[in-house]
């Protein structure tokens, strides 16, 4: 039985303080059943003060660059701490939507219609490229954000190029796709021993002429969501599927959520989150409760997943020295 729990949240991400208010909902469900839960501040002192507490596991509630890119992951394996979530590569992958989108390209699942921009490309050319490819409802989206940070949706296109120069301050390529007209769904994975499972499929509606963007993404009241989504069982079978495809062509850990719009029967994929949000207007939480697994429950199932590989490695090291 693991003892001792950290939980990594805010940082210098412009999701920080959805990452604590995910920390803060961890940590209190984890305090009634565990020893030493703490919850520490991702800055420049974390790595000593991990060290200083020795976690039996890392629960990163971490929410966009540098928590959920790879780049804490990458610190964790060199602490040598096992940690709930995926590891390097697949946060690498996955918080990039242009490399996730190409291999979810290769893997074969329903993607809509894109571009990729390069600030170094002549305008005139990438504003003739994506008329002829897209049309003029388009949405732009920096590639390295989440919780809809800095995405534009476009109907006119006077509007393309200076949305594309908002976008161009997150990094020097963006994501250009076609805007399609549906309805939000969203579905949760959580690997087990027998295989990745998935949650039943949730729909996420907002007022008339809105979407679920940031502020209707975590403000309470301004979103309903829809569970199970009122689809066919069939269409619920398919996003399910492909959710799970999607999941194993990035290589995810333990868990992910996978978001789509829904066009009448026809479905698109539009992005796999390694550590999506666990407050309480979150997602995926609901859809675990959906799936039968209360929140205490969910979380004991990842940190003893995390306890059991670092169980593991540390066999194999042990094997190695002697």
């Amino acid at each position: 039985m693991t003892k001792r729990i950290a939980i990594l949240s805010g940082g210098a991400s412009s999701e920080a303080e959805v990452s604590r208010n995910s920390g803060q909902a961890i940590e209190k469900a984890l305090s009634k059943r565990y020893s030493e839960v703490k919850q520490f501040e991702l800055d420049k002192e974390t790595a000593p003060q991990l060290l200083a507490f020795e976690p039996d596991v890392i629960f990163p509630a971490l929410h966009g660059p540098p928590g959920e890119d790879g780049t804490v992951q990458g610190m964790l394996e060199l602490l040598g701490f096992p940690y709930v979530g995926s590891g390097v590569k697949s946060s690498a992958v996955a918080m990039d939507k242009i490399l996730a989108k190409q291999i979810f390209q290769e893997a074969g699942l329903p993607l809509a219609k894109h571009v990729i921009a390069n600030q170094e490309t002549d305008t005139f050319d990438l504003l003739k490229e994506i008329n002829s490819t897209i049309g003029d409802n388009i949405c732009i989206k920096p590639p390295n954000q989440g919780s809809a940070l800095g995405v534009t949706l476009i109907s006119k296109a006077e509007d393309i190029e200076p949305a594309l120069n908002d976008a161009y301050k997150f990094g020097s390529k963006v994501l250009v796709e076609e805007r399609i007209f549906g309805r939000e769904i969203t579905v949760g994975l959580l690997d087990t021993e027998e295989g990745i499972k998935a949650f039943p499929v949730i729909e996420v509606i907002t007022p008339k002429d809105t979407w679920y963007d940031y502020e209707h993404r975590y403000t309470a009241g301004l979103s309903n969501h829809v569970i199970p989504a009122k689809i066919s069982l069939n269409l619920s079978l398919n996003i399910q599927a492909c959710a799970i495809e999607a999941h194993k062509a990035l290589g995810c850990r333990d868990l992910s959520r996978a978001d789509f719009i829904l066009r009448g029967d026809e479905y698109f994929l539009l992005e796999i989150n390694t550590l999506p949000g666990m407050t309480g207007t979150s997602l995926y939480p609901e859809g675990a409760e959906g799936f039968g697994m209360h929140f205490p429950q969910l979380l004991d199932h990842l940190i003893d997943r995390a306890y059991r590989r670092g169980l593991t490695k540390t066999k194999k090291q042990t094997l190695l020295n002697s």
